[in-house]
């Protein structure tokens, strides 16, 4: 008994077996070959439902779906990079209504009556909106976003390592719109130097960050352990010219009791590529 049946008595018999959804045929190639369908980043994004911790007004924010896209690489500051959309661009969250800021795993962390207060008055009185894209975000949306987490982590008084987390994935960000610009950008070079400028003082500032905060704080820090923020620290010294601090911090890695051995090959990577940077053999 089809969906359709029962209709004989209206002469229209012959619907019984009629599909009440079109299938999509496979897209095929040349040859007649079945082609895959690309997907977009649009295809591994979603909108969910959050509520403010300070207005308490609701709001949207655009999401990665959880494992639909494919970790590719990682590069040595632990900067993941996946085959279909960056999810650094979705990680900064900000509540259209008042202005208030923060990373996504910390969307439902409440704030003190006292950081609450201080959001209101040096952000949300001053707030003027933000534009919400219709479609994925571009690089430059998450960087101002990024930034917004910032001043709000900085304005409620945020911990030495949450605004040196925060400088770091304005960074990525950066350094993702720095590879993604196309090849007709009009004075390229000058921009991806600017870009690179950009990034290294958002790297400096986290670590600065971080090493204040070894002698301030608990582990773990924003989720991460002593060694990670370690290698972290390493990679990032490198990166701004701290070579030295940057060899010693490697080697706290490599000679830790508690570090895996995955983590000490990328110590060793790190002062492999001090070596080559010094010219030494």
């Amino acid at each position: 008994m089809g969906l359709l049946s029962g209709l004989e008595e209206f002469g229209l018999g012959t619907m019984q077996n009629e599909e009440v959804f079109e299938k999509e045929k496979p897209k095929t190639n040349e040859n007649g070959e079945v082609v895959a369908k690309e997907r977009s980043e649009m295809d591994v994004l979603l909108d969910r439902t959050f509520e403010c911790v300070v207005c308490g007004k609701e709001y949207q924010a655009r999401m990665l779906k959880t494992g639909k896209a494919k970790l590719v690489k990682q590069d040595s500051d632990l900067r993941a990079i996946y085959d279909i959309s960056d999810p650094v661009k979705y990680d900064a969250v900000v509540c259209p209504h008042c202005g208030y800021a923060t990373l996504a795993r910390n969307l439902k962390a409440p704030l003190t009556s006292a950081q609450e207060k201080l959001i209101r008055e040096k952000i949300s009185i001053n707030f003027k909106g933000i534009p919400v894209p219709e479609a994925e975000y571009s690089y430059d949306d998450a960087i101002l976003r990024y930034k917004l987490v910032l001043a709000s982590t900085i304005v409620k008084g945020g911990k030495n390592s949450e605004k040196a987390y925060v400088c770091l994935k304005l960074g990525w960000a950066i350094r993702g719109k720095a590879e993604s610009l196309p090849d007709d950008t009009p004075d390229k070079e000058k921009v991806l130097a600017q870009l690179k400028a950009e990034e290294t003082e958002c790297l400096t500032n986290a670590y600065e960050g971080f090493s204040a905060a070894f002698s301030q704080e608990r582990f773990p820090m924003c989720g991460m352990d002593e060694n990670t923020v370690t290698y972290i620290c390493a990679d990032l010294a490198r990166r701004v010219g701290r070579l030295d601090e940057a060899l010693r911090l490697a080697s706290t890695i490599i000679t830790s009791r508690t570090a895996g051995e995955r983590m000490k090959d990328r110590a060793r990577n790190i002062k492999e590529m001090i070596k080559e940077e010094k010219g030494e053999k």
